[in-house]
């Protein structure tokens, strides 16, 4: 092979190499920071970039979110109980720029700034708050992570805390408690309710003797009128049956001899009733002297009748 060819060659393969190192593509998540002569130049967006070869250099940044483990790490709270806490950081990188030059590694930078945190908001807090407090720890540690870390162009976006774990001693006092706990609401329950039934129970009597008296004194209301009713009728119908008897005696104009013998009829009426003693009123003795001056008319006037008739053995003429 001449020199001349050689040379050729050597150029092509050199050119393509270049046009290879000046090509760089980045996926959808990331961005490139590129430098040219150990100088910031511009930050690279995803997809195809061109750099000037030998001269620059791209450090790519993943823009993802990032979940970061706080190991467990021993903590005593302010009431001198040691618990083991971890948590769990979900951080993002916001500005490439900052995350490459600001720290070098903001990965270890936040896991420790997590454990200094930590210990310092629960060693705040006794342990019955740490424990049903965790919304409140989670907030007061994504704060101090976020603001700390603004300055590597890092976001923390939330902070879960996993696990607290109190001493085994410190944990069956809290179950004993629990159980203490729960059996005093379980007997509180128990007494509201007896008491909670014996209330229902004698306002139900309450109600039932109301409504008993209430209706009875309907009934009693109910029967009242009706006798009232009763009364003012048969009254009405004894009232008109006076003014019919008394215009029928007056039209009939009666004698005294039928009065009298109507009034005996009353009094032979009263004299079978079961009373044994009875009171006549004044008017009774003309009334019962009346009665016997027509029973004398009547027995003389028959009397004379006999007398006046024919005699049969008057009629009668001897035979011979």
């Amino acid at each position: 092979m001449q020199p001349a060819a050689f040379v050729v060659l050597f150029v092509v393969f050199l050119a393509i190499v270049l046009v290879l190192m000046s090509i760089k593509i980045l996926r959808p998540f990331q961005k490139g920071v590129i430098e040219r002569l150990g100088k910031y130049v511009r930050t690279a967006d995803s997809g195809l970039n061109l750099i000037l070869p030998l001269f620059d250099r791209m450090i790519s940044v993943d823009m993802r979110e990032k979940v970061m483990d706080i190991p467990p790490q021993a903590v005593i709270t302010k009431d001198n109980v040691q618990v083991d806490v971890d948590a769990v950081v979900y951080l993002q990188v916001t500005d490439p720029f900052r995350s490459i030059y600001e720290i070098r590694n903001y990965m270890l930078a936040a896991t420790k700034l997590a454990q200094t945190s930590l210990r310092n908001i629960v060693g705040d807090m006794e342990l019955d708050q740490t424990l049903t407090s965790r919304d409140v720890i989670n907030e007061q540690l994504r704060t101090v992570l976020d603001q700390a870390t603004d300055k590597w162009g890092v976001k923390v976006n939330r902070v879960e805390i996993q696990k607290i774990d109190p001493p085994i001693d410190i944990t069956n006092a809290m179950s004993r408690q629990m159980k203490a706990e729960r059996e005093k609401r379980a007997v509180i329950l128990d007494a509201e309710g007896v008491r909670q039934a014996q209330i229902e129970r004698a306002e139900g009597e309450k109600r039932a003797a109301i409504l008993g008296a209430e209706g009875q004194a309907e009934a009693v209301r109910k029967r009242a009128d009706a006798e009232k009713y009763r009364q003012i009728a048969v009254a009405e119908g004894e009232g008109k049956a006076i003014v019919n008897v008394f215009r029928a005696i007056h039209e009939g104009k009666p004698t005294n001899e039928l009065i009298s013998l109507k009034y005996f009829e009353v009094l032979q009426a009263l004299a079978n009733g079961k009373a044994t003693k009875f009171f006549l009123p004044i008017e009774a003795a003309g009334i019962m002297s009346s009665i016997s001056a027509m029973v004398e008319a009547s027995r003389k006037t028959t009397e004379g009748d006999l007398d006046t008739q024919p005699s049969p053995m008057a009629d009668s003429s001897p035979t011979e």
